[in-house]
């Protein structure tokens, strides 16, 4: 019965993460209009990691000496992280909240990849399968994504397709270390670490100028993305605690559709502060043959799992 209810508890954390995911780079999409993408990921990765440290000051301050001798890895990962937040958040910028969820699923399609070639794990003809599937897609998707768009914006759009792309291989990196790492480490331990590492890194690319002149609205919205970061990954983290990775992963690579509804119905809703638009049927088509394939590569993975 217990073992139960903790995997009923972890079902609802990842639901909870990708919710939040879902929601989010609709809200990148609008802070976009009033603020550089650099100054928004440093806001998100402050904020996280203020969070964080606050908790751990008052309730496990002992385990701040980590900072003396942090994992190598650790850091690592920290720049991979930055990168997918640079590259998710650039990307949205040149293209849409749409365009951004569907490519970034590439990141645990790569990670599946990953898996085979570095970790040696066996493949099986249903991971084969959940690759040609969502190559399949992703084609669809681009294709009709590009039809009928102008030459200066065709550029646009590919020059934002490769940064979400950039993203997606960032997160990469960041995902397999942190899988290997949560073996031997308090896993919201290490998103402290991983958090401070952007909070000094991109501290010279930020233009604060930018804060000076933000009103109420735009202040609950900057909050609202460090209030994402600091609960989707927390409760990211309590979900792999309760259940296993392989549904965690599946739950999570549902979110794009979360994104997709709520676009629909600010465009219904003829909203002014985002540009919205529908999707054609072969769009969407595209968009869930990416998800299925993804869903197809995690969730026939093998048992040895790195």
């Amino acid at each position: 019965m217990k073992s139960f209810f903790n995997q009923y508890r972890g079902v609802i954390y990842a639901s909870i993460t990708a919710l939040f995911w879902g929601f989010l780079s609709i809200a990148l999409k609008v802070s976009l209009q009033f603020m550089p993408a650099v100054n928004i990921v440093w806001f998100r990765f402050v904020f996280a990691f203020l969070g964080l440290f606050m908790y751990f000051i008052i309730f496990q301050p002992r385990k701040l000496a980590i900072f003396k001798k942090p994992p190598v890895l650790a850091i690592v990962a920290a720049l991979g992280l930055s990168i997918n937040y640079i590259g998710f958040t650039t990307g949205i910028h040149y293209t849409s909240p749409n365009t951004a969820q569907v490519v970034m699923q590439i990141g645990p399609i790569l990670l599946g990849i990953i898996g085979f070639l570095v970790y040696k794990e066996k493949i099986s003809r249903m991971q084969m399968l959940g690759f040609v599937i969502a190559f399949i897609g992703l084609s669809v998707f681009y294709l009709n994504q590009i039809e009928g768009v102008l030459a200066d914006k065709l550029n646009l759009f590919n020059k934002g397709f490769f940064w979400i792309v950039s993203g997606a291989f960032g997160w990469v990196l960041y995902a397999a270390l942190q899988k290997h790492l949560v073996k031997s480490f308090d896993a919201q331990l290490l998103n402290l670490i991983i958090f401070s590492i952007p909070t000094l890194l991109f501290i010279p690319l930020v233009d604060f100028t930018f804060f000076y002149h933000l009103n109420f609205g735009q202040w609950i919205l900057m909050i609202f993305l460090g209030v994402n970061t600091l609960i989707a990954y927390g409760f990211l983290a309590l979900a792999f605690k309760y259940t296993q990775v392989n549904k965690v992963s599946i739950i999570i690579s549902l979110n794009p559709i979360i994104t997709f509804v709520t676009m629909t119905i600010l465009f219904y809703l003829d909203v002014q502060w985002i540009e919205t638009s529908i999707l054609g049927f072969k769009t969407i088509s595209g968009a869930l043959l990416v998800i299925l394939g993804a869903i197809f590569v995690i969730h026939f993975r093998t048992k040895e799992s790195f």
